[in-house]
């Protein structure tokens, strides 16, 4: 029996339940493991090889959910600071929400991860999540997630309505573009550019009047092109121009690799950047400074051209 076509998939969805790259991947070998086990006991008539393995899957994420604490990013933690110098002191205490590298899994498996969704799952009970995804995500019916969470058609439904009507809260995601979108690449191009020129002027031009910018696992977080430009302000004082970028794709978005200035006159890796783009200008950027996170999109500590497609 081959679960191998199915471990893309399979990684998506237990990312949606955790908001952890790397605590998916374990996940899913949990769940290829409990599948070789049970491998004798399946039995076809009753589901699927695909049913089979999501409810192993669903019962490996909800054991690893209990007791833990939700995945946020730090705008949903509190009210946006307005002191460009606060203390960038990183709370290493909060499990904080992770970015998906793209390039781990088919373009067939990933559906909808753009972080803003993600983030706003891991405010739904474990179960009330489980049902979102494999209802609305995976397109399992109401029959199947019943016998996958061993419950019954009536309170997945309920369920699902409950999660709806949560995600609703969140606002309308209608506007954001897909990384391939000609006009989104051509406003990450553009930011990218003012970035390693350190040209704060342009970089604010191209945000909304309501840009977001936060930066795991530092707490603080800004709101508004006036703040995240007097912020961009203090990173160019501290750190210096002639950044150099490198584009990837993140959780279905675009995303930089940012390469500081280097005291040996190189660009060591400093950031990965998810933007959200909307309406031709960037709404949201989420920098993630974890090197647990540069691993997983196999990021290079030292800048590279040929590793890039290179934004000039």
């Amino acid at each position: 029996m081959d679960f191998e076509p199915y471990r893309g998939e399979l990684l998506a969805y237990c990312y949606r339940m955790l908001g952890s790259f790397h605590e998916a991947e374990d996940q899913v070998q949990e769940t290829m493991l409990r599948a070789w086990k049970a491998r004798d006991t399946y039995d076809r008539t009753r589901a699927s090889v695909r049913t089979w393995l999501f409810r192993i899957a669903t019962n490996a994420c909800l054991t690893a959910l209990k007791g833990r604490a939700r995945r946020p990013l730090p705008s949903g933690l509190g009210a946006p600071s307005d002191d460009p110098g606060a203390p960038l002191t990183p709370a290493f205490d909060i499990p904080w929400l992770q970015p998906f590298p793209d390039e781990r899994i088919e373009l067939e498996a990933r559906g909808d991860m753009r972080l803003a969704l993600v983030a706003a799952m891991q405010v739904l009970p474990a179960r009330q999540r489980a049902v979102l995804v494999l209802r609305e995500v995976l397109q399992f019916s109401a029959a199947e997630v019943a016998a996958q969470l061993g419950t019954t058609v009536a309170a997945v439904n309920s369920a699902l309505q409950r999660a709806r009507a949560a995600l609703a809260r969140v606002g309308d995601l209608s506007e954001i573009r897909e990384p391939d979108d000609l006009e989104s690449r051509g406003v990450v191009e553009r930011y990218a550019r003012a970035f390693e020129s350190g040209d704060i002027p342009v970089l604010v031009r191209l945000l909304t009047e309501e840009a977001i910018l936060e930066m795991p696992p530092i707490p603080l977080w800004y709101r508004g092109r006036r703040d995240y430009g007097r912020f961009m302000d203090r990173v160019f004082q501290m750190r210096g121009r002639g950044w150099r970028t490198g584009q990837v794709t993140a959780n279905g978005q675009p995303a930089l690799a940012a390469y500081a200035p280097d005291l040996d006159g190189g660009h060591r890796l400093h950031t990965l950047q998810v933007f959200t783009v909307g309406a031709g200008l960037i709404m949201h950027n989420v920098v993630f400074a974890d090197p647990r996170v540069f691993e997983a999109f196999g990021l290079p500590q030292q800048f590279f051209s040929e590793t890039f497609r290179v934004a000039r």
